[in-house]
């Protein structure tokens, strides 16, 4: 129906249903930007291992990669996974997101915490001074061996494996809380018997022990065993020569026991920034290795912690279609658009398809009103024989309104007839008189 171009419409009914429903899908629009956050923040932090570690060196990949997009991630370094997970668990660290080995926490103890995809195999390294760590086990009760510092996924890992050993600390051996540097240099200059450590194949210090002609590098005893208590870890093995050809390091295949270096994230963390991280991920680990393929990693793998939402979509489809398609911030702002133009065409589409009928039944009630009024006089006259002087005003009075009344040309009908039934009435009290 056209809208009435009226002076007396524009002010009474347009601007009213126009004030009306601007607030409602203001309002709406409101609740949509607050309820579904659909502005991602611009700096995030990581919480990443010591500094030169690998996680350390990661983050400052992942952050090069995410300023491309104008997101500012920050890097808090700490003494390892065991200390980032409890960072992650706490929403007031402001901690969002880690590079954690499966074996650290589980579904039931970190509810906050999701994963973006397995990224690498994290070995567990075990490094003796001359003779293999076995042999001087059986020969020797007090050794020295450096575990990791408290908040390191490697003493995690290290307390359990020596414990399913028969070793103790106090009672066959000192367990040492040795950072991986320190650890690295008493074990060279013989200070100390052994080093755990929990790192990639990439990492500086694991290649430097490797090259040390007084290491050794022991395999893992009763490797399948180990994978049957603990699903967690995985059979790996270094291959004979694969640090030094020439030097034929190590001189034999290696069994290690590997957990997977997952991408984890609070799970409160915006959907456009976890599409971000895996983005990033796929660039930086879909590479070959020594112990994967290329294409292996990033993997859609949930050992102790669920995949988000976004991450189980990205690992089927890939990114977003805008995202996919649109600078980052050109596709968040377009889909802001999307978030608040749905709940505010679900608002504005009712408005309009029921605006006539509303409009209508508006006119009608302002006529009818005025029929009320007249059957009451109606009413009156046939009471009273013949009609007094304020009946004969009323109806004047009634006729006034009629005429001062605008309706649309479409309901103009209704004010003729409404003239026609009180020309009746005055004639009835024509007669009457």
């Amino acid at each position: 129906m056209a809208v009435p171009d009226h002076p007396l419409f524009r002010r009474k009914y347009l601007a009213w249903a126009l004030v009306v429903g601007a607030a409602l899908v203001a309002g709406v629009a409101w609740l949509a930007f607050v309820l579904l956050k659909p502005t991602p923040p611009r700096v995030v932090t990581m919480a990443t291992g010591p500094e030169g570690s690998v996680t350390a060196e990661l983050g400052k990949r992942y952050r090069e990669l995410l300023a491309r997009d104008g997101v500012d991630l920050r890097l808090s370094p700490s003494a390892g996974a065991v200390a980032n997970v409890a960072r992650l668990r706490d929403p007031k660290s402001g901690i969002s997101l880690a590079i954690v080995p499966s074996g650290i926490t589980t579904r039931s103890d970190s509810p906050e915490i999701v994963s973006l995809g397995a990224l690498f195999y994290e070995p567990l390294w075990i490094f003796s001074r001359g003779r293999p760590l076995a042999e001087r086990l059986r020969t020797s009760r007090s050794l020295r061996i450096s575990v990791g510092v408290e908040g390191s996924a490697a003493r995690a890992f290290s307390v359990e494996f020596l414990a399913r050993l028969g070793i103790a600390d106090g009672r066959n051996a000192k367990l040492l809380a040795l950072a991986p540097e320190a650890a690295a240099e008493k074990l060279l200059s013989g200070e100390i018997d052994a080093a755990i450590v929990l790192d990639a194949w990439e990492s500086p210090l694991v290649r430097k022990l490797l090259a040390a002609k007084e290491i050794h590098l022991a395999s893992a005893p009763r490797a399948d065993s180990w994978v049957a208590l603990y699903p967690y870890l995985n059979k790996i093995v270094l291959p004979a020569g694969v640090a030094d050809m020439a030097g034929n390091v190590p001189p034999e295949n290696v069994t290690l026991l590997a957990p997977k270096a997952n991408l984890v994230v609070r799970a409160d963390l915006h959907p456009a920034i976890q599409y971000l991280l895996l983005e990033a991920a796929a660039q930086i680990h879909s590479g070959p290795g020594v112990f994967h393929k290329a294409g292996d990693f990033p993997a859609p793998e949930s050992v102790d912690l669920p995949l988000s939402d976004e991450a189980r979509q990205f690992h089927k489809t890939g990114p977003p279609f805008l995202q996919r398609h649109l600078p980052f911030w050109l596709a968040i702002v377009i889909q802001q658009l999307l978030v608040l133009l749905i709940p505010v065409l679900g608002v504005v589409y009712p408005l309009l398809r029921f605006a006539p009928e509303g409009f209508a039944w508006a006119m009608r009630r302002k006529i009818l009103k005025l029929y009320v009024e007249l059957k009451l006089l109606e009413d009156d006259v046939a009471k009273n024989h013949p009609p007094g002087d304020d009946l004969q005003a009323r109806l004047q009075r009634l006729e006034e309104h009629v005429d001062r009344t605008w309706l649309p040309t479409s309901f103009r009908p209704l004010l003729y007839q409404l003239r026609m039934h009180m020309s009746l009435v005055r004639e009835r009290m024509k007669r009457s008189g």
